[in-house]
């Protein structure tokens, strides 16, 4: 069996979700589909929590009769029977039904949960409809039957594949089963997300507990590409990359993955595709454990940077100066991303500002510390590039005319990093295109 995740952008619009199940008949093995929420969705739910939260009843239910018109045209367009039609609207009203009750309720985050839900719950229950129209073999798996979270937020494989294999063996005869992506219960019992990845964690967790064949993600785009598309005029996708490869990227700015969707895929060695469901016929890229070749495989950039220098004339031979550093920025749990030591001073960066100040006066009590903010991280990945001399070459020619503010070498394999002021991304990235791949 496969696993099939498809986003919001595959499931937005009518056409799309009919084009979903065109792909799903011409497949030969069984299919687990993972369905996130209908493009638009969840920001419209995020703000129906944020009106609740601030009391605006008025706004919230503005925002609900506005989505709850949105989805009433797109059952229009995507049904033709009356029958199934009737269905989907009477499944569309009861969470809508639902959306209304809690404007008369006490703002939680447990309510917040159960609001961002709504998304994923209506797509697969509209996605059933259709397919049932078209006559498919399929049966719906509720994600909140087997998707749960443990009280320190992470998902436990092994009461995942339990509970999860007893539902497929129910539906041994169904060629497709329907589930939602991003939604689970927490170790109270719960409604609650996975957050981090959302639908793609979801489709690798999935995929890990059943063993899946391969773990395919469905965008909008041709599989991860060699550098932004979004920026630089020429790019293409990488055909093939091992994990660690695709975690850097992902790490680093790759915005078709989130780092820690594809881990359990990783454990459990699950190949992963990145496909293209508007090009379906495109090879996309293949993420297997091995890499394919060395050499640079493609740059990715991330913004909102924070670099953080301390400088203290005590450090030289001081013991334990690294030490004191490393615990304030785990004591606010404020991952690093890069750091350079030299004898009297450590340059880090930061990509989340919400502990800045009481982390900067903790570090001032260590020596004089220089902040500064609006950098980029810009990363070049692949497979043991740090080993191989032309590339050096290639990369410290391509970054002519730009200055860097640090620069990471060596502690991976897989990745050279470069600090650059925001203002000089797009010009790096334009130039490594050109630099590295030979393109303009």
């Amino acid at each position: 069996m496969k696993v099939m995740k498809f986003g919001g952008t595959s499931v937005g619009k009518p056409e799309r979700m009919k084009h979903i199940a065109s792909l799903l008949q011409k497949e030969t093995e069984p299919a687990l589909v993972v369905l996130s929420a209908l493009s638009g969705t969840t920001n419209a739910l995020v703000s129906i929590g944020n009106h609740i939260a601030a009391n605006d009843r008025h706004s919230a239910l503005q925002t609900i009769n506005t989505l709850q018109e949105h989805y009433y045209n797109f059952l229009k367009e995507l049904l033709q029977s009356e029958t199934t039609y009737n269905k989907a609207k009477a499944i569309v009203d009861e969470h809508f039904d639902f959306l209304n009750i809690i404007l008369k309720i006490s703002f939680s985050e447990a309510l917040s949960k159960d609001i961002l839900a709504q998304g994923e719950l209506l797509s697969t229950k509209i996605f059933s409809c259709y397919l049932e129209e078209i006559g498919e073999s399929f049966a719906l798996l509720p994600a909140l039957e087997f998707m749960s979270i443990d009280e320190n937020e992470e998902p436990q494989i092994g009461s995942i594949r339990t509970r999860l294999t007893q539902l497929i063996n129910q539906n041994k005869d169904k060629k497709v089963l329907v589930t939602q992506g991003y939604i689970c219960r927490n170790a109270r019992g719960e409604v609650d997300n996975l957050k981090r990845g959302g639908s793609d964690y979801t489709a690798s967790l999935v995929a890990a507990a059943i063993n899946a064949s391969v773990c395919e993600i469905w965008t909008d785009i041709d599989g991860m590409h060699n550098n932004d598309p979004r920026i630089v005029n020429k790019t293409v996708p990488v055909e093939q990359l091992s994990f660690d490869e695709a975690a850097e990227l992902a790490y680093f700015g790759a915005k078709i993955l989130h780092p820690a969707s594809i881990w359990p895929a990783q454990q459990y060695k699950i190949p992963v595709k990145l496909l293209n469901t508007m090009e379906p016929d495109a090879k996309g890229t293949l993420i297997t454990q091995e890499a394919a070749a060395s050499g640079v495989k493609a740059v990715a950039a991330k913004d909102n940077i924070i670099a953080i220098k301390v400088k203290s004339g005590r450090m030289l031979l001081a013991y334990g100066f690294l030490r004191k550093i490393f615990e304030v920025f785990e004591k606010y749990k404020t991952p690093i991303d890069m750091i350079t030591t030299s004898e009297v001073a450590v340059s880090l960066t930061i990509d989340n500002p919400e502990f800045l100040k009481p982390i900067i006066k903790e570090l001032e009590v260590l020596g004089t510390v220089e902040v500064d903010e609006g950098q980029a991280i810009i990363s070049v990945v692949g497979h043991n590039i740090n080993e191989t001399e032309e590339i050096i070459k290639k990369l410290f020619g391509s970054i002519r005319n730009i200055p860097i503010r640090m620069v990471s070498y060596g502690g991976s394999r897989h990745n050279i990093s470069l600090l650059v002021a925001a203002e000089h991304k797009i010009q790096l990235l334009q130039q490594l295109n050109k630099g590295m791949f030979g393109l303009n």
